[in-house]
């Protein structure tokens, strides 16, 4: 039984999981750090675990061909603010701080953490590509 619990909770966490080809930062901090050291701004994903469209943004869109080679162009951030049961994680302070009021929320910052742009909602892989390359480039 306990095999299984393990089994059901790493498929769990995989599934919920960005694409892997990219190396994902978790932190603002790591991410602005990368930020200024490579040049680049920072592509921060505002998610819920509740979240279908979040899911399938990670599912569908982060994995594919064009997503992937638009990701290595910025410093790819993802951060959770709710568990699946809508509790708060130790980042829902996101919310507050970037005043997202609404699930997947796309933002795209520069290397001080300044908000450039932002995209509400789920993307494609290509429409997603094409907001992230309008928007990759040194600040």
């Amino acid at each position: 039984m306990k095999a299984i619990a393990t089994l059901l909770l790493a498929a769990t966490t995989l599934s919920a999981a960005p694409s892997t080809n990219v190396k994902w930062e978790t932190s603002l901090q790591a991410a602005q750090a990368r930020a200024k050291a490579e040049h680049k701004v920072i592509f921060m994903d505002v998610w819920a675990g509740w979240c279908g469209w979040c899911l399938k943004l990670q599912k569908d869109t982060f994995p594919s061909q064009a997503a992937e080679a638009a990701l290595a162009k910025v410093v790819p951030l993802t951060i959770k603010t709710q568990e699946v049961n809508g509790s708060p994680t130790k980042d829902n302070h996101f919310e507050r701080d970037y005043k997202v009021d609404g699930y997947p929320t796309l933002l795209i910052l520069d290397a001080n953490g300044k908000e450039i742009s932002r995209q509400p909602g789920y993307l494609p892989p290509q429409q997603f590509a094409s907001w992230i390359n309008a928007h990759a480039k040194a600040d």
